[in-house]
């Protein structure tokens, strides 16, 4: 048998330019214009909607350390027996360790951001009592739990690549197959110049790279599967884990079949012992690459076709001179899509007119001041934008509790209105930390500079003392201990935990006076557009196939009656 790059003590010390060699170079080069093109796609469209609750950095960085090692074994054939005896061994037991670690790392961020999300799904912002403040503890364990996910995972992963790079250095150290002049005695070679390439090419000493590819593929990808078993996202990423995740599962057992088995030398001849794993790599930059560009493509077509609905339904509006009438149709076209009742012969979600009905923001407002919580759970739990509906939703019930002087634009003269306005104000402070300010929200909406810009002149500095923030001079276990700033009724509480101070703690400061009923008008129109092009038309759809199933269930169902 010979090594895993298909050199046996026979083989001469050449470059090979046979067919196969030269295939699998062409294939090389085909592949990777494919892989780079894809990566551009995605940095440039990097902040389109799909990609922006992905770890994309982590992701693409992972393909890079992958593809290095599909590179190195698609010219395995032709450069093979010119290459130094533990080229291959290093290639293989540092490249392709850390990209499966960092990329199954990448991968399990999927979990994060749904376990997160569920939060959005499942209460009101404003009212819902919130958990007990839970003291900040100290330690190191403590403080790692503290950090960012992505920075979790980076730390995670690269204790993980030390270990594996340290096992791989330590085991080249001690083999004399390297290196004749020092190592363990009797794990020496001895022979020709390609027996001795033959026999480096296998071996005990590739035993730690493959104990880690047996972890991240059999034991990792697995666990990160069934976790997400229940989830059913319009992002693509449950496809491209269950794709990852089976893809991943054949590629060292193969390749230590191909190594060890004497009857697949015939095979080796044109498909060395690599390219078990390589096509692993290959289905896993299918998924992490061509996926999402596909995603997004789609994506954009559908806000396309969105603009275009709108576009039409304003103009037949236009030309309709009973406004009422058109937003009575609506209110129809809404209330069955929501019923997921469909009728036996036309359905009212299928022709044109009814999609342009539904596609507009008549529609949308309709449900989120009827009923928002079919379309909140949907943003949260499958498109993973729950923070955009839970916004909206959060303004309105907002301004439902607005005292009268704040909505006409008096000044509060008396304190029982002062203290209704001071009330209004701290709720408003809440929204902009748990959905808008950058240094608080896990989610914060995608509004625009200018928006966000007026919104932190008046919220950024309360929100600051009230919540903390490691930028600001000020200490996060008593941020009320400040000159002129009264102190709430408790102290040490996290950081992070905005939602256990909403209702625990008061701002007593100035109330800014850019602070006014319609603060937050701006930025709630450019959330509601958001929804309405990028949200909405998936709910629809959904929708309308969950009323399509349910109209075929009753049809075979009345047709088993009937005989």
């Amino acid at each position: 048998m010979g090594s895993e790059l298909g050199i046996t003590p026979d083989t001469k010390p050449a470059a090979v330019y046979s067919p196969v060699a030269i295939w699998w170079v062409v294939w090389g080069c085909l592949w990777t214009a494919v892989v780079a093109s894809g990566v551009v796609f995605l940095v440039l469209r990097r902040n389109s909607p799909i990609l922006r609750v992905r770890s994309l950095w982590l992701s693409l960085g992972a393909i890079g350390f992958l593809h290095i090692y599909f590179w190195s074994c698609q010219f395995g054939v032709m450069i093979g027996p010119l290459m130094p005896g533990d080229a291959q061994y290093w290639i293989m037991g540092t490249w392709l360790p850390c990209g499966l670690a960092l990329f199954h790392g990448s991968n399990s961020y999927f979990l994060h951001i749904a376990k997160l999300q569920k939060k959005y799904a499942k209460y009101s912002f404003l009212t819902d009592s919130t958990p007990d403040v839970k003291r900040r503890q100290a330690g190191f364990l403590n403080r790692f739990r503290r950090m960012e996910y992505t920075t979790r995972v980076v730390v995670l992963v690269g204790i993980a690549m030390f270990v594996q790079i340290l096992l791989t250095v330590l085991m080249w150290v001690i083999s004399r197959k390297f290196h004749r002049g020092w190592g363990a005695p009797g794990t020496e070679v001895h022979g020709p110049e390609m027996a001795q390439k033959a026999e480096q090419g296998r071996g005990w000493e590739w035993w730690p790279g493959v104990f880690w590819q047996f972890f991240w593929s059999w034991v990792v990808a697995p666990l990160v599967l069934w976790n997400s078993r229940h989830i059913h996202d319009t992002q693509g990423w449950r496809s491209q884990t269950i794709g990852c995740a089976v893809s991943g599962l054949h590629a060292t057992p193969m390749w230590l079949i191909a190594l060890y088995v004497p009857a697949m030398e015939k095979v080796n001849a044109v498909w060395i012992p690599p390219q078990w794993i390589c096509i692993s790599i290959v289905f896993l930059e299918i998924f992490t690459v061509l996926l999402p560009c596909w995603e997004v493509m789609r994506h954009q077509s559908l806000h396309k076709d969105t603009l275009e609905a709108i576009k039409q339904w304003e103009a037949r509006t236009k030309g309709n001179n009973s406004d009422n009438k058109s937003l009575g149709s609506t209110a129809t076209m809404v209330d069955s899509m929501m019923s997921g009742w469909k009728s036996n012969s036309d359905s009212v979600l299928s022709d044109n007119s009814a999609r342009e009905s539904i596609l507009n923001m008549s529609a949308l407002e309709y449900v989120l001041e009827r009923n928002p919580t079919p379309l909140q759970r949907f943003s949260a739990l499958n498109d993973f934008s729950g923070e955009n509906v839970a916004f909206l939703t959060s303004i309105t019930e907002w301004k439902s509790l607005l005292p009268k002087a704040l909505l006409e634009g008096d000044e509060a003269t008396d304190d029982i209105t002062k203290e209704m306005v001071r009330e209004a104000f701290n709720r408003a402070l809440y929204i902009y930390a748990e959905f808008i300010s950058t240094a608080h929200a896990e989610f914060p909406v995608n509004i625009s500079s200018q928006d966000l810009k007026k919104l932190d002149l008046i919220f950024e500095m309360p929100a600051r003392i009230l919540y903390g923030d490691e930028k600001a001079e000020v200490d996060p276990a008593t941020p009320f201990n400040q000159p002129g700033m009264p102190s709430p009724t408790y102290s040490n509480f996290s950081e992070s935990s905005v939602a256990a101070i909403k209702n625990r703690a008061q701002y007593m400061g100035d109330i800014p006076k850019a602070f006014t009923a319609g603060v937050f008008d701006d930025a709630e129109n450019s959330i509601k557009y958001l929804v309405l092009t990028n949200t909405w038309p998936k709910f629809v759809k959904r929708q309308r196939r969950i009323s399509t199933d349910s109209t075929e269930t009753l049809h075979v169902e009345g047709n088993a009656d009937f005989v």
